[in-house]
């Protein structure tokens, strides 16, 4: 019987660093990526929401059989079963693999896959029920006549940026 390191891909360890804006940073994905054994890390800023994102669309495409692509958590990927999906299968499709290193995925294996599209289904809920809590939070706001959102941020006051940028580093790194 092969152990489970007799079956890990032969090539490269290629680490993807995303982050939703440009006022963050991807130093502190990097540092995690370096450390798993990724010598090459894209990177890239933009929301996870969003499809368009350049940096991966040239890593999928240019990536080789046998390379794993490695990212901190499964959010900095996808945040839809949908898109995380698609790209978990253009990398099959090359003989590529995925690894997040956060969260237990490795699709080497297939309990790997599996766990793939359990967290992927979670993180698509998450989003959705964010998402609604915010929209309610804004219907709650307006029914009040007031504004929705954080007056510190809306009127762009020093510390109440300091605060957020503080708490997204933090959350995201």
């Amino acid at each position: 019987m092969q152990n489970r390191a007799s079956r890990r891909p032969h090539g490269r360890l290629i680490g993807y660093a995303r982050v939703s804006t440009n006022e963050q940073a991807t130093e502190a994905q990097e540092v995690e990526l370096r450390a798993a054994g990724c010598e090459t890390i894209v990177q890239e800023h933009g929301s996870g929401a969003s499809r368009a994102r350049p940096a991966l669309a040239k890593l999928v495409r240019e990536i080789a059989a046998g390379d794993t692509l490695v990212v901190v958590r499964l959010d900095r990927l996808a945040r839809s079963v949908g898109h995380l999906l698609e790209v978990i299968e253009d990398l099959t499709a090359k003989g590529a693999h995925f690894r997040s290193l956060r969260d237990p995925i490795d699709t080497t294996t297939p309990q790997g896959m599996f766990s793939l599209q359990v967290l992927g289904a979670v993180a698509q809920l998450e989003r959705a029920l964010i998402s609604e809590r915010t929209k309610a939070g804004i219907r709650a706001a307006k029914a009040k006549g007031r504004l929705p959102g954080n007056p510190g941020i809306r009127e762009r006051r020093p510390e109440a940026l300091a605060r957020m940028r503080s708490a997204q580093k933090a959350a995201y790194g």
